[in-house]
């Protein structure tokens, strides 16, 4: 049961950060033009959001673990 705990406790430390920071962003390369000795990249930013219900739900199943394994036998 003990992993049942330290598995939710985890899911708190998710639920939290999705919840506080709400959106995460990262980059992707992309050739534009390879040509035998030259070659040209463009970046391009993406954001995603993380929608709050995910974050709550997450928190609501962590807290569900933690009280069933500290519960158990």
């Amino acid at each position: 049961m003990r992993s049942v705990v330290l598995i939710g406790v985890l899911l708190v430390v998710i639920g939290t950060a999705a919840l506080l920071f709400g959106r995460f962003g990262y980059s992707d390369t992309n050739p534009v033009l390879k040509a035998r000795p030259l070659q040209a990249n463009a970046t391009e930013q993406h954001s995603v959001a993380i929608p709050t219900i995910a974050g709550v739900v997450i928190l609501m199943a962590a807290v569900g673990l933690i009280v069933a394994g500290r519960r158990g036998p």
